[in-house]
């Protein structure tokens, strides 16, 4: 395995090196292309900051206002007739909206629950099984001007949806319910 950490190591460098070769000898000023990209990336940043800041206000409400909490009582008695912890709830309602909010949920399950327990490997399950739906379609959407994104919307949450489960499925069945 000592030849896989050393390829590893070697990869992002070697990549570089063959993209600079490369542009050189197609002729294109690769320093000034990457100083053009950095000057894309810094006004891409400023251009995102209002998307990201609504976004976070809008997550910190709702899990201030006690809604997430209603919502996890709420649907409490039909996640124990399929033996859904109802712990997981909250990640699984937080992962579209927030990478960070959901990796800080998942982190507080697997120090709580511990990383082999059947909590601890669902959340874990979750958080690589979905993405952060509302993140994509509101930071980078917002970013190239997309306005009408309906559909992109509906599609995001049932990948989400069917991602999660998906790993309650694989969990249960791999692992067990406790």
């Amino acid at each position: 395995m000592q030849w896989m950490t050393t390829i590893s190591v070697w990869m992002i460098p070697l990549i570089i090196c063959f993209i600079l070769i490369y542009g050189t000898l197609k002729k294109i000023p690769t320093y000034e292309a990457f100083v053009e990209g950095g000057k894309e990336g810094i006004s891409m940043s400023f251009s995102i900051i209002p998307f990201l800041v609504g976004m976070l206000v809008a997550i910190s409400i709702f899990r201030a206002s006690g809604a997430l909490d209603f919502i996890v009582q709420f649907l409490k008695p039909l996640l124990e007739m399929f033996h859904v912890p109802a712990e997981i709830l909250p990640l699984a309602i937080i992962r579209p909206i927030s990478g960070t909010a959901a990796l800080g949920m998942t982190s507080d399950l697997i120090s709580v629950h511990g990383p082999d327990s059947f909590i601890g490997r669902l959340a874990a399950t979750i958080q690589g099984s979905t993405d952060t739906t509302f993140y994509v379609l509101t930071v980078y959407f917002g970013a190239v001007g997309i306005k009408k994104m309906g559909d992109a919307v509906k599609v995001g949450l049932l990948a989400d949806l069917v991602g999660i489960i998906a790993a309650i499925i694989v969990v249960t069945l791999v692992f067990g319910t406790k």
